[in-house]
């Protein structure tokens, strides 16, 4: 199998270096997934326009999302990663690795991870009941259009990493 290597600043076109120089002044560092993408000359700034683009979600709701299908996905660059952001959003350790094995205490929560789990392991379906579930905690279509945004967010950097291997560079994630 092929090795990549992260690239570095100098080894990226001019336009990533300016995005590298940006999350170093935003998060002290570049990560070594957004530094693979910067491989593509346009594929990171059209990454982090689609990561942070406006949703209807809350940013525990999107951590839950991305921890729940970095976890279908078999992805521990994204479970890491995500651990860390999640705890910065609030969460605690035991409600992280409930979310990764499919529940939360909070019904709401719990709607939406059981979905987007159903949704990640059957590649765009999902059990009817769950999609019940989730409009019954007060989700609406809006909601259901941006969890799906979320879960390709997250699928195309499981992908991402499942395929390269690149170093990762956050406290590793618990295995379950």
């Amino acid at each position: 199998m092929r090795n990549f290597a992260v690239p570095t600043k100098d080894q990226v076109a001019p336009v990533n270096q300016t995005i590298f120089d940006n999350l170093n002044k935003a998060l002290g560092f570049v990560p070594n997934l957004y530094a693979t993408i910067a491989y593509s000359n346009n594929g990171l700034s059209r990454y982090l326009d689609y990561q942070n683009a406006k949703t209807t979600l809350s940013n525990k709701e999107k951590e839950a999302v991305n921890l729940i299908v970095s976890q279908v996905n078999g992805c521990i660059y994204c479970l890491s990663a995500h651990t860390t952001i999640g705890k910065m959003n609030g969460f605690t350790d035991e409600q992280l690795l409930d979310i990764r094995k499919g529940s939360s205490a909070n019904p709401k929560l719990n709607a939406l991870v059981g979905l987007a789990e159903s949704i990640a392991k059957n590649r765009g379906n999902a059990d009817a009941i769950l999609v019940e579930e989730f409009f019954n905690q007060g989700y609406t279509n809006e909601n259901l259009v941006d969890l799906i945004l979320q879960i390709s967010d997250k699928t195309a950097m499981n992908y991402l990493h499942n395929l390269t291997k690149v170093p990762v560079d956050f406290p590793l994630a618990v295995e379950i």
